[in-house]
């Protein structure tokens, strides 16, 4: 019997796994190297994963334990920050600690009760939203990998639930920045199936059009909005792809 939770999780495990074989093939000097996020190595990179997977296990495991993730009145990049610099390790254990976190991170998320809501770094998720998030910052973070070293990642029609998740997330993003919410209808070119993605009321006066990948990659503050090569029209829609983010903080 499958469960809503099986399609994210299925394309959660897919993506692990794409990461892993590309982890499997760089050097000790590669783990070393620079990342694409700014300050991190590879290797930093992937403690922060294996610290987010070990921390959906706790909160879905045991919601009554504090959040791992409250960084009190601190922001959340200060807050990674100092994680990630509390615990550095050789890559070999770093990575041998990820691989056991992402696949004891599934079997919590399989096992949560799916109408409950756990917390996370801005507000209690539903082990769905939950895994696809986990899922949106696997892709980016695997971008942060690849890049420097020139690494193809294709997209994938995986792209889809952190298409959904950017969208439904924009009345966050609009907040943050202190701006009220607009209705937005966003249609997306799928990058394998190139069927079309829409999310958002069909009825909405703004609308933001093109490849997911670009869409993704916005939301995920790895692209421009203005070299996306998205198409805005309507009142509110150049904002709302200003704004868009995948993630909170």
């Amino acid at each position: 019997m499958t469960t809503p939770i099986d399609d994210v999780l299925e394309d959660l495990v897919d993506e692990y796994e794409r990461l892993e074989s590309i982890l499997e093939s760089l050097s000790d000097a590669q783990w070393r190297s620079p990342s694409d996020a700014a300050g991190w190595t590879v290797t930093d990179v992937m403690i922060h994963l294996a610290q987010t997977e070990e921390a959906v296990v706790a909160t879905t495991s045991r919601p009554n334990e504090p959040n791992r993730l409250d960084r009190g009145a601190g922001t959340l990049d200060d807050w990674v920050d100092a994680q990630v610099a509390a615990e550095r390790d050789e890559p070999a254990v770093v990575f041998a600690r990820w691989k056991a976190a992402r696949r004891a991170s599934v079997d919590a998320l399989r096992a949560a009760d799916p109408d409950a809501r756990y917390a996370w770094a801005h507000t209690p998720l539903k082990p769905r939203t939950l895994a696809t998030t986990r899922l949106a910052e696997h892709w980016a973070h695997a971008l942060d990998v690849t890049v420097p070293f020139d690494i193809p990642l294709p997209d994938t029609d995986r792209l889809r639930h952190i298409a959904w998740l950017g969208h439904s997330t924009l009345p966050y993003g609009f907040a943050f920045h202190g701006q009220e919410a607009h209705p937005v209808r966003a249609v997306l070119i799928a990058p394998e199936s190139r069927t079309e993605w829409s999310f958002g009321p069909p009825d909405a006066d703004s609308t933001i059009s093109g490849p997911a990948g670009a869409f993704c990659r916005v939301g995920a503050q790895r692209l421009r909005p203005d070299e996306s090569g998205l198409v805005t029209a309507g009142p509110h829609a150049a904002d709302a792809l200003r704004v868009l983010r995948n993630y909170a903080g």
